[in-house]
């Protein structure tokens, strides 16, 4: 293990709540205070510094910029979509610092589609009661990607390091007595040296954990590290259960599916099943439902008719207005063939979007103190039971932003103290890993939780999900005790871990409610069940 690495500052994760904190604490936006102050602030990424979720969001970024729309309605449609869990002040926040974040975000260089006379082209996706989707044709995230790390390589304070892969948090006693976060243990990918990052405040935003499933929207990376290395640091999780199943993903959805964006559907296309009927009984109007409206409506109809996906019909889009609005999904769909919009798009549901995670207030904070979570790694109360499509950016903005200005103004009111009492054993480097059997642990993982904790779940599968996933987990556990740091193995005991915190949740809720439909409980029950599922680890809480 190499020498201890003290900083003032580590961040985990360069999706956009990584790099908009990081750009903000330096001094570089409204959370900084003015200047970075020399603060020594080190973000590591496990993969290179562009590979995130939000690299690969299409639709865009929601928020009132239109004469035509209104906070109040964005919070409305925000609060419908989330079933009755949605917290009214994190969603008040949401709308209302929103825009600025989004202005801000093209302040620093973020090329944003235009109309003609120059204003932003507003989009308008399901859910949505007005177009309010500000987005960069159909490649936002990479858009919004490329102009933070433009603006963060003007900030001499911020230090990016690729292939560095956290492996858990470092706990230490602090002032009053309590574990606080003190840092993190790194693993270099590329040398397989240990570090231990000492810090005086660690903001997770390494984001969702779409990978415990067979087919997801998600990168390689998204395998629940930061969810999971929170639990075992004694950290509140919430809200697991309401894992999102994006409606169209391109059918076939091996790997990482390609997504079809939602936008495609606002802006007219229709779902249909193989033998041209609209899907639904509503006819078209079911293409602008919500998301897991949409996917379980796809869900049932194969279900029925034993059919391998469905149509999405944007045949009355003009070509020409297709390949401009949806360059990169036009090209994608013609290197398989696909001569769109003429032809329809062939699409299945895959994971998306965990609308739960790490607890978090409305500054950031969780519930171990000096440990911060923005992005799809928190659970702010914003999503509910449902996120609202193209909410989730915007969240990361805002909360990202809040955080800054909150870690800022503990790091001035709080002495340096790092180094103090920290607390982490690596595991022992007794023998070489098996890269096939981890390999088929993690197949077995995600197909189990495809079948059992998917889009539709009954108690019993539930309960042999989590039978056999402690077992996994415990597997797991022995061999990552007997093997050498290896970032493969450190995600699937990621992985195990946040499956198994996915599924606890599940059971816990016996109703169906936004993306959490139980078959053996078909009804929302607004008496019993209208709060969050909270999990508290015993064990490990500070």
């Amino acid at each position: 293990m190499t020498s201890p690495h003290d900083v003032d500052v580590l961040v985990v994760g360069t999706g956009i709540a990584g790099l908009t904190f990081a750009l903000q604490l330096a001094g570089g936006g409204s959370g900084g205070r003015g200047g970075g102050g020399g603060r020594r602030v080190v973000v590591i990424t496990k993969k290179d510094r562009a590979a995130s979720n939000t690299n690969y969001a299409q639709g865009g970024i929601a928020a009132v910029l239109s004469g035509e729309d209104a906070p109040e309605l964005h919070m409305h449609d925000t609060l419908a979509s989330g079933a009755g869990l949605c917290h009214a002040d994190a969603v008040e926040l949401l709308v209302r610092e929103g825009p600025d974040r989004v202005r801000e975000l093209a302040d620093w260089g973020a090329r944003f589609s235009r109309a003609a006379g120059g204003e932003l082209e507003l989009g308008r996706e399901g859910g949505h009661s007005r177009r309010r989707i500000v987005h960069a044709a159909d490649y936002t995230g990479r858009e919004v990607e490329r102009a933070l790390l433009a603006a963060l390589a003007a900030q001499p304070d911020v230090r990016i390091l690729e292939d560095h892969l956290a492996l858990d948090l470092l706990r230490a006693p602090g002032a009053d007595g309590r574990a606080r976060c003190a840092g993190a243990m790194v693993l270099d990918r590329e040398t397989g040296a240990l570090t231990e990052f000492r810090a005086r405040a660690v903001l997770l935003a390494s984001g969702g954990l779409g990978c415990v499933y067979r087919h997801t929207t998600n990168p390689a990376i998204a395998t629940g590290d930061g969810v999971a290395m929170a639990w075992r640091a004694g950290a509140t999780v919430a809200n697991l259960e309401f894992v999102q199943f994006h409606p169209t993903a391109l059918y076939p959805a091996e790997g990482r599916a390609f997504l079809i964006s939602e936008a495609v559907r606002g802006e007219g296309a229709v779902l249909r099943r193989m033998d041209g009927r609209p899907l639904g009984d509503a006819g078209d109007e079911l293409s602008l439902r919500t998301r897991d409206v949409v996917a379980r409506a796809i869900y049932e109809a194969l279900l029925e008719s034993g059919d391998p996906y469905v149509l999405l019909d944007a045949s009355h889009i003009e070509p020409e207005a297709f390949a401009r609005r949806f360059p990169v999904i036009a090209a994608e769909c013609r290197s398989r063939g696909i001569d769109v919009p003429r032809e329809p798009i062939p699409v299945v549901p895959a994971a998306h979007y965990s609308c739960g995670g790490v607890v978090s207030d409305l500054d950031g904070r969780t519930t171990l103190p000096d440990l911060y979570a923005a992005g799809e790694v928190a659970c702010t109360g914003v999503h509910g039971a449902n996120r609202l499509a193209s909410n989730s950016l915007l969240e990361a903005l805002v909360w990202a932003q809040r955080a800054a200005t909150a870690v800022a103004a503990r790091l001035e009111a709080t002495p340096p103290a790092a180094g103090d009492g920290v607390a982490f054993v690596p595991p022992a480097a007794r023998r070489a890993h098996d890269p096939a059997r981890i390999e088929a642990l993690r197949r077995e993982l995600q197909e189990l939780m495809w079948a059992d904790a998917g889009i539709v779940r009954d108690d019993a599968r539930l309960a042999d999900a989590e039978a056999r996933l402690e077992r996994m987990r415990g597997e797991v556990e022995a061999e990552y005790g007997r093997a050498a740091p290896w970032a493969e193995l450190a995600e699937l005991r990621n992985l195990a871990e946040a499956a198994l915190l996915v599924v606890r949740c599940a059971r816990a809720r016996k109703e169906s409610r936004g993306l959490h439909f139980h078959a053996d409980h078909p009804a929302r029950d607004d008496e019993h069940c209208a709060h969050d599922t909270v999990l508290r680890n015993p064990v490990a809480s500070p």
